[in-house]
């Protein structure tokens, strides 16, 4: 599939359509990721959406896979991702509400989006919510550490670093051993890490004015996503659905769970 481009301040996403009917959905992948890493890992699959004949947008962020960026912190703030949606938005749905799919950060993009411009979205898939508020200090910390890895030993050690860890006992279990290495251009790698470090979810309070439809599906054992996250969105969403990936079939299931939720 030929990659489409936009220009943004700043930036130029590479995005793609798969065309459809009926209200288009956007995908949002995680930090570190892009759309070639999550093909490459396999264990998020959004072809079902598209197979139920919906046009699926799938897009690299700022700074990530054939996306360019700056080294800028402030420019990955989830509220700044949140600008490039909707410069997105306007070209691929300008008319119409979106449903749409975050992984991750993606989560955190589409909060301060949803929360900003709520007629924009019809219903949200938040996939695996990422640390927030009272969990997030500790995460932005290690983001930190990761970032002052790159600068000092470069970005082959911290691939090496990252890749140490521990696998997910979920992603083990369902035979996905390798997860790609940052699919973030090494000299602006920093400045990604530094940003994520700085966002959060805006307040709980803002969060509880969503009224769209959203179904939450948190993994177990990630304690880079834990799923406390999800439970408080359950607790703060009133049209909230909460889907526990605790099995890898439930893990490949999602898609077409996700299709079904969006139909």
């Amino acid at each position: 599939m030929t990659d489409l481009q936009l220009d943004v301040d700043g930036a130029r996403l590479a995005y793609e359509v798969q065309e459809g009917e009926g209200p288009v959905v956007v995908a949002l992948h995680g930090l570190s990721s892009s759309r070639a890493s999550e093909r490459a890992a396999g264990f998020f699959d959004w072809s079902p959406v598209a197979g139920a004949g919906r046009a699926l947008v799938r897009y690299d962020a700022r700074g990530h896979g054939r996306s360019t960026g700056r080294g800028e912190p402030g420019d990955y703030a989830w509220s700044a991702l949140a600008d490039d949606l909707f410069a997105l938005l306007d070209v691929v749905s300008p008319g119409d509400p979106v449903d749409a799919i975050g992984v991750s950060m993606g989560v955190g993009t589409l909060l301060h989006a949803v929360s900003r411009r709520p007629e924009r979205f019809r219903r949200l898939a938040f996939v695996i919510p990422p640390t927030a508020w009272e969990t997030r200090t500790a995460q932005g910390d290690g983001y930190r550490q990761m970032a002052r890895m790159a600068e000092e030993r470069g970005y082959d050690a911290l691939v090496r670093a990252m890749g140490a860890f521990a696998p997910l006992p979920l992603l083990e279990a369902g035979g996905w051993t390798t997860t790609p290495p940052p699919d973030i251009d090494p000299a602006i790698l920093p400045a990604v890490f530094r940003g994520a470090a700085a966002t959060d979810f805006p307040a709980p309070d803002v969060v509880a004015t969503i009224r769209q439809p959203v179904l939450l599906a948190p993994w177990v054992g990630d304690p880079g996503h834990p799923v406390s996250t999800a439970e408080r969105l359950h607790e703060l969403l009133p049209q909230s659905t909460l889907t526990l990936l605790d099995t890898p079939d439930a893990l490949r299931a999602l898609g077409g769970r996700i299709a079904d939720f969006f139909a």
